[in-house]
């Protein structure tokens, strides 16, 4: 379980979360809110790349900047910007990326054949990742954050760049990843995760406003026919990604 206690966290005089606290157990949950709304934070915060000012994470009851190397072996994360190292080839950026997990040697090449085969990057591995196009860069991305089998995977816009077809075999994907594990989406694109999400997390102004199923929200939002309806009943035409 991943317990989330007062988390705050302020960027000079602007507030970016206020005491953010929910508690997380296996299943797949989407992260929504406009621009500005605190998501990335949020996520920099879970993933141990950035410190709160206050408050605290749990997984399994142990604080995750005391567990360490101990809490990067559970997590998986696949972040929006593409920073890749282009002159690589795909394959070698995992085993990077492996290597970094400590995985162990002997498991390596299968598990990086694993993970290339499960996002569709089988034939294109042993090519420069600087050919590659957004989507497959984006497939990396998703590639990388399952090797090891994390525990805990947080994902930001892991469908941005694709197509239609592979958006739809990814989220298909994600959502059978789900056995045993907690995965967070981070999407503007609400279609994604409304038939995959077990809740929805709304965050508004660094703070969370709802956390629920996809149905119960639709029914409290005026009997929404879908989750895009509710999200335009709380922030009208304001952007859904920050």
């Amino acid at each position: 379980m991943l317990k989330i206690s007062n988390i705050s966290k302020s960027y000079g005089n602007k507030k970016a979360l206020g005491e953010v606290t929910m508690e997380l157990k296996e299943g797949v949950y989407a992260l929504l809110g406009p621009n500005g709304a605190g998501k990335s934070t949020l996520m920099n915060i879970i993933t141990g790349n950035l410190k709160a000012d206050g408050g605290e994470i749990l997984w399994d009851e142990k604080n995750i900047e005391k567990m360490g190397k101990e809490y990067r072996r559970i997590l998986g994360y696949a972040p929006q910007q593409q920073g890749l190292y282009e002159t690589f080839t795909g394959r070698r950026f995992l085993s990077y990326m492996g290597t970094l997990k400590e995985i162990d040697k002997k498991n390596l090449k299968s598990e990086i054949e694993r993970v290339t085969n499960y996002v569709n990057l089988n034939d294109k591995i042993d090519k420069s990742i600087g050919a590659y196009s957004g989507g497959m860069k984006q497939r990396l991305l998703i590639a990388q954050a399952l090797m090891g089998n994390p525990k805990l995977i947080v994902m930001d816009e892991p469908t941005a760049g694709l197509d239609p077809k592979e958006r739809v075999r990814v989220r298909e994907k994600i959502s059978r990843q789900a056995d045993g594990k907690i995965i967070i989406i981070a999407t503007h694109v609400v279609s994604d995760v409304e038939s995959i999400a077990k809740e929805v997390i709304i965050i508004k102004d660094g703070n969370i406003i709802e956390k629920d199923s996809v149905k119960n929200l639709c029914e409290k939002y005026d009997n929404a026919k879908d989750l895009e309806d509710v999200y335009m009943s709380i922030f009208g035409n304001e952007e859904k990604h920050d």
